[in-house]
């Protein structure tokens, strides 16, 4: 199975460069490319990408809003391509709908990686990123909603969707919320990595999230880390 790919950046030689990566592997395919962000949100809707690597800041319409229109308007995912992973503009992005981060200087084995995952329904961040993501939208951009009790565990919050996660799948939700990856998750709990994409994939349903992204925002919203 190919993934097609939507390479979006105003300057055309960080374009011709991710090209010539991807161009490189049998399975990854460009569809297109873009120079600012209403280009963007134009190809994405003409050519339904499986990926989108967004730059942010770009004319005309900037990386961040082009990111919200995509994730509404398609089932496009979006990767924030960004020259240091403390970019404030790259958590906007990650509150506007993208699945992750992805460094301009990434070796090509990453980028690969970084795309077949997030064309998967994975999403790319680091726990260090994941952390900091917790910490910023709990300090920034959300009012945590009260806590039922000081101190009361997640399966004790009154959340009725919360409430429908079996307790297996509230411990994957908690290590998501913490910054784990699937590995990490997978030996804190004595699991395989394929069954702890299981609970993923169900919670997510169940709590109608895209990626593990959301999990973290859904969580700072709710004050629960």
């Amino acid at each position: 199975m190919t993934i097609s790919v939507l390479i979006v950046d105003d300057q055309a030689l960080v374009r011709t460069g991710f090209r010539f990566m991807l161009q490189s592997t049998p399975d990854l395919v460009v569809a297109g490319e873009a120079a600012d962000g209403r280009q963007a949100v134009a190809q994405a809707r003409a050519l339904r990408p499986d990926v989108v690597l967004m730059d942010v800041r770009m004319p005309t319409m900037d990386g961040i809003e082009a990111t919200r229109r995509i994730v509404a308007e398609t089932t496009s995912r979006v990767l924030i391509l960004t020259t240091f992973d403390l970019d404030e503009y790259a958590f906007e992005g990650l509150g506007a709908g993208a699945s992750g981060f992805l460094l301009k200087d990434t070796p090509p084995a990453a980028l690969y990686d970084a795309v077949r995952a997030v064309a998967d329904g994975d999403a790319v961040l680091t726990p260090r990123i994941t952390r900091d993501l917790v910490t910023r939208f709990a300090a920034q951009s959300v009012a945590p909603r009260p806590r039922p009790a000081e101190g009361l565990p997640i399966d004790g919050l009154a959340a009725d969707d919360l409430a429908a996660l079996t307790p297996r799948e509230q411990d994957v939700f908690r290590s998501i919320a913490a910054g784990l990856s699937n590995a990490e998750i997978a030996a804190s709990l004595f699991l395989t990595e394929a069954t702890v994409k299981t609970h993923i994939t169900r919670l997510l349903a169940k709590l109608h999230l895209r990626d593990r992204v959301q999990v973290v925002i859904y969580a700072c919203e709710r004050g629960l880390v």
